[in-house]
C-alpha cells in the first residue's frame, strides 16, 4: 500500500492525533512522519530562541517514540511545499495529511500547499485537532462569530454536550520499505537563533501526560483547588500545561476530558474549580476563532479606532519594564520570571500588561512581541487576545477605565511577598508590610533589610495615580 505523509506541526504526539490516526487507518500504518523547519517562521517577527529550543526537545522525544515503533521522524528544512513534494516522490506517497492551524500565516501556507499538492495528483486531507470545537462550529444563530466571551462559552458548552469528546488511541505504524535520506536534527545555531539559558521542562507526550496527571488526577490538589488558588502568585495553583498545549504534546481533548470525567461526583467546591479550568480552555478557543474571523487583530486593535491612540512609547521605560526595573515589585518579579523560566503566571501577565499600556502608555504591541520572543507557550491568538484585553483595545476587553493598580494587585495576590522575594532576591529581607512599597521603607528598615532603595532596587519610574489619570485622558480622546 502506498504510504501517506503525516505533516507534524502543532501536534507533536502520537495519541489522540486526528490526522495521524486517519493517515494510519487509511494506509494500514504505512505513514511517513515529517516535520519541516519553515524559514518563514524561523525568521518571523515572533521568532523565539526559547520556544524553538522547546520545539527541538519535543522533536527529539517524538523521534524516540516513533523509533520505538520501528518508524522514524523525517526532518527537513526549507519551503514546506517543495519539501513535501520531494518527499512524496522519494517514497511514492499518495497523500499528505495534516491538522489545521488557523493563524493567518498557516492558513495561507496551507492553501498554497493544498493547491500545489493536488495539482500534482496527491490527495490532501486536513483535520480538526488544535481545538475541541472549530471556528465554524460555535457561531451565533445568524451564522456570525461571537465577539463576547460569555455567550460564546455558553454556546460552546451546548455544542460540546451535543458532540461529546471522543479520544483516539495512538496508531500502530509500520516500517516503510523505502525511506528518504536522513537529515539530522538541527541545532539552535544552525537555525540562526541564539542560545537560550531558559531551563526547559521535560519535553514530549509522556512528560505532558504526567504533568496533566499530577495536576488533574482525581484527588490531586491542583485542579480540585484551582478556583481558589489560580490567582495566588506564589502558589502552585495553575496547571502550567499551556506550553504542552501550544506544541500539541498534550491533546486539548485529553486535557478537557480529565476535567469532565470528574464533574458528576465532584463536590460543589471542586465543581467550581472544574468549571473555572474548563473556562480557560474555552478562552483559548475563543481567541483562536477571533484570530480566524478577524485576522487584522494580529497587526492592530480589534476595535480599530484604538489604532489611533497616541502612545508615548518611551524606549527607556520600555527597557525598564522588560528587565524588571520599574520599582513596582510585582511587575518586576513577573518580568524576571519571564526571563528566567520562559513562562509567567497568568495573573502576573494581566498585571504587567496593564502596567505597560496604562501606566507607561506604551503600545500593547511592544509587549505582545516581547512576550512572543520569550514565552514557551507563546501562541499568536491567546497572546494577542490577552494583551488586547489588558490594553482595552480588544474584543471582550477590559474597559479602558478599569486600570490595575500594581501595588494593590501585589498586596492581594502575593500578600506575604513570597513571589516577589523568589524573583527579586534583593528584596528578600524586606518586611511583608513594605514588600510591595519598598520606596516607603524607612532608612533604618532599609539598613536592617540590607537594601538601599534607589541604589540596589529602583524607585518607581512613574506615579501610578498620575499615570492612571493620564491614561484615562488618553483613551477618552
Amino acid at each position: 500500500m502506498a504510504p501517506i505523509i503525516h505533516w507534524f506541526r502543532r501536534d507533536l504526539r502520537l495519541a489522540d492525533n486526528s490526522a495521524l490516526a486517519a493517515a494510519a487507518h487509511a494506509a494500514g500504518g504505512a505513514v511517513l512522519p515529517v516535520f519541516i523547519f519553515d524559514p518563514a517562521l524561523l525568521r518571523g517577527r515572533f521568532a523565539s530562541a526559547p520556544r524553538t529550543a522547546w520545539l527541538l526537545a519535543h522533536l527529539h522525544a517524538l523521534a524516540a517514540q516513533l523509533a520505538a515503533q520501528g518508524s522514524r521522524l523525517v526532518i527537513r528544512r526549507g519551503a514546506p511545499v517543495a519539501e513535501l513534494v520531494a518527499l512524496a516522490h522519494s517514497v511514492g506517497a499518495r497523500a499528505v495529511y495534516w491538522n489545521v492551524d488557523d493563524t493567518p500565516y498557516a492558513r495561507e501556507r496551507d492553501r498554497v500547499a493544498t493547491n500545489e499538492l493536488q495539482a500534482l495528483g496527491l490527495e490532501v486531507a486536513r483535520f480538526k485537532d488544535v481545538v475541541v470545537l472549530a471556528r465554524d462550529e460555535v457561531l451565533k444563530p445568524d451564522g456570525t462569530p461571537y465577539t463576547v466571551f460569555t455567550p460564546y462559552a455558553r454556546r460552546w458548552r451546548e455544542r460540546l454536550a451535543a458532540q461529546p469528546v471522543v479520544l483516539q488511541p495512538a496508531p500502530r505504524l509500520v516500517a516503510l520499505t523505502v525511506w528518504p535520506p536522513a537529515q539530522p536534527m538541527p541545532t539552535l545555531a544552525e537555525l540562526g537563533l541564539p542560545a537560550t539559558r531558559v531551563p526547559l521542562p521535560a519535553a514530549g507526550e509522556t512528560a505532558a501526560l504526567e504533568r496533566l496527571h499530577q495536576f488533574a488526577a482525581p484527588g490531586a490538589s491542583g485542579l480540585a483547588h484551582y478556583a481558589n488558588q489560580r490567582d495566588m502568585l506564589a502558589a502552585s495553583g495553575t496547571s502550567r500545561l499551556s506550553p504542552d498545549l501550544r506544541l500539541g504534546s498534550l491533546s486539548v481533548r485529553v486535557a478537557l476530558q480529565a476535567a469532565l470525567a470528574q464533574e458528576t461526583h465532584a463536590t460543589p467546591e471542586v465543581r467550581q474549580s472544574l468549571t473555572s479550568w474548563v473556562n480557560e480552555l474555552i478562552w483559548r478557543e475563543f481567541y483562536t476563532q477571533i484570530l480566524y474571523h478577524f485576522p487584522h487583530v494580529l497587526r492592530g486593535a480589534f476595535r480599530q479606532a484604538y489604532d489611533l491612540l497616541p502612545w508615548e512609547n518611551d524606549a527607556a521605560q520600555f527597557h525598564a519594564w522588560q528587565t524588571g526595573q520599574t520599582g513596582y515589585p510585582v511587575v518586576d518579579a513577573a518580568m524576571r520570571q519571564l526571563q528566567e523560566e520562559g513562562w509567567m503566571h497568568n495573573r502576573a501577565r494581566m498585571i504587567v500588561a496593564s502596567f505597560l499600556s496604562k501606566d507607561l502608555l506604551i503600545d500593547w504591541r511592544w509587549g505582545e512581541r516581547h512576550f512572543m520572543h520569550l514565552l514557551l507557550d507563546g501562541d499568536p491568538a491567546s497572546n494577542n487576545g490577552g494583551w488586547q484585553w489588558a490594553a482595552g483595545t480588544g474584543t471582550d476587553a477590559q474597559p479602558y477605565f478599569r486600570i490595575f493598580n500594581p501595588t494593590t494587585q501585589g498586596q492581594k495576590f502575593d500578600p506575604e511577598g513570597d513571589y516577589v522575594r523568589r524573583y527579586l532576591p534583593v528584596l528578600a529581607r524586606v518586611p511583608a508590610r513594605y514588600i510591595h512599597t519598598p520606596h516607603l521603607l524607612p532608612p533604618a528598615e532599609q539598613l536592617r533589610a540590607q537594601v538601599q532603595i534607589g541604589r540596589d532596587y529602583p524607585l518607581p519610574i512613574v506615579d501610578h495615580k498620575v499615570q492612571r489619570a493620564r491614561a484615562l485622558a488618553l483613551f477618552r480622546r
